[in-house]
This record gives C-alpha cells, sequence and structure tokens, in this order.
C-alpha cells in the first residue's frame, strides 16, 4: 500500500455537491491499493500513520495519536501509476476494485481502531474533489512495500 499523508488544519471530501467527510487538524491520508497488497499492509500502514510524529508538541514532535488528531483517508489508484513509457499512465500495478476496496475499507478500520475514533471516508471509486489546508507544509509518502 502507498499513502501520501499530509498534515492539515482542516479537510473535507466532497462527492456531487454532498461533504462526505469533514475533519479538523489531523491528516489527509491518499491511500492507494498494489496488487501484492494484504491485510498486513493495511495493518503496518495504519499503525505507522497513527505513531508518525508529525505535529508539534510541547516536549518535542509527537503523533497523530498522541494530539487526538482526526484522519481523512481516501482511496487514489493513481498513487500506483507508472510513467515508464510515453506520456500516458498505466495503473497496471494498482489492484484491481474488487480487492482493493476491502483493503482501503480495513485501513480505515484499522486506523480507525489505533486512533480510537472514526475516520472520515470518501466514496470508494468516486469522482471526489478534496479540500485541505495542508500545515507546514508537510507531506510524506509511505509504502508498505519500502519500509524505510
Amino acid at each position: 500500500m502507498r499513502a501520501v499523508i499530509q498534515r492539515v488544519s482542516d479537510a473535507e471530501v466532497v462527492v456531487g455537491g454532498e461533504v462526505l467527510g469533514r475533519i479538523g487538524r489531523g491528516v489527509v491520508v491518499l491511500l492507494g491499493v498494489g496488487l501484492e497488497d494484504s491485510a498486513e499492509d493495511a495493518a503496518w500502514l495504519a499503525d505507522r500513520i497513527a505513531r508518525v510524529r508529525i505535529f508539534d508538541g510541547e516536549d518535542g514532535d509527537v503523533s497523530l495519536f498522541e494530539i487526538g488528531g482526526e484522519a481523512l483517508v481516501v482511496s487514489q489508484f493513481t498513487l500506483h501509476a507508472s510513467t515508464k513509457k510515453g506520456t500516458r499512465p498505466s495503473y497496471h500495478r494498482a489492484a484491481r476494485p474488487e480487492v482493493a476496496e476491502p483493503l482501503y475499507e480495513g485501513s480505515c478500520a484499522e486506523l480507525s481502531g489505533k486512533l480510537g475514533r472514526a475516520v472520515a471516508k470518501g466514496r470508494f471509486g468516486a469522482m471526489m474533489d478534496v479540500r485541505l489546508c495542508n500545515n507546514g507544509p508537510v507531506t510524506l509518502v509511505i509504502d508498505s512495500r519500502r519500509r524505510d
């Protein structure tokens, strides 16, 4: 699984004019599920997102969990795009929807459990508008296949 994590002061996801999810201080997670990903990847990634120290605290850097922050998770298969040939991206490394959606939902459930609160979500497979105020800016890319 591949995730782009952005520290935000607020964010929301809108589909067809309807706000599906809205958060205050926390993170927006753009989540892409790859062909080889599993429930173990979802659990590892959720733990990493909850515990990565990207927020300012009184005694140094603290995690999303430690600040009681919120999360908005949006599926984004384009994170597995390949631009190796030509100018049209290939998405052959992205998992098919019937595999990706349960892993996306599982990752959201894992993160919710780690944070002790529900996470806001987009709608899997929908055309979405994601609005956010990137705080810092702080943006990280985390890949469960490259745990570095």
